[in-house]
């Protein structure tokens, strides 16, 4: 269910989450082998690699429980006008997001307040420390 405001990302040079993994020597070993044997620049170009080719694997199941949940798939940014709007109609919104959510800096904590009434991102949410300590609250 994609909205005007949600794209389809693809991690870019500084745009990339850091996640730390633990290996056992054997499987390092390997790894470092397979780059030292020119397969891949580095252990990150060779993780990136499985990772990105598991994904692919399994990328039917992704897009059935991304429509089967509902998930907004890429990039969503919401602005204070976005939030705005939906106050004015007296809603509140239930953000799914799968991939990256960001909220623009001029959203006040209050807007937040009266407009989300739950969160969930399977990824990275980008926003204010105190939207994301409002935002603790309502994630689901």
């Amino acid at each position: 269910m994609a909205s005007k405001n949600t794209t389809p990302i693809r991690a870019r040079a500084g745009e990339t989450e850091k996640v730390t993994i633990n290996l056992g020597y054997v499987d390092l070993g390997q790894v470092d082998l397979m780059v030292q044997e020119g397969f891949y620049s580095n252990r990150t170009d060779f993780i990136r690699t499985a990772i990105r080719n598991q994904l692919t694997i399994h990328a039917d199941v992704v897009q059935q429980t991304v429509a089967r949940k509902t998930l907004e798939l890429g990039l969503r940014h919401y602005t204070r006008a976005d939030l705005e709007a939906v106050q004015e109609r007296n809603e509140k919104l239930h953000i799914q997001v799968l991939g990256l959510a960001t909220i623009a800096a001029d959203v006040t904590p209050e807007l937040v307040e009266a407009t989300i009434e739950s969160i969930t991102v399977l990824g990275v949410l980008q926003a204010s420390p105190e939207i994301k300590a409002i935002l603790a609250n309502k994630m689901v």
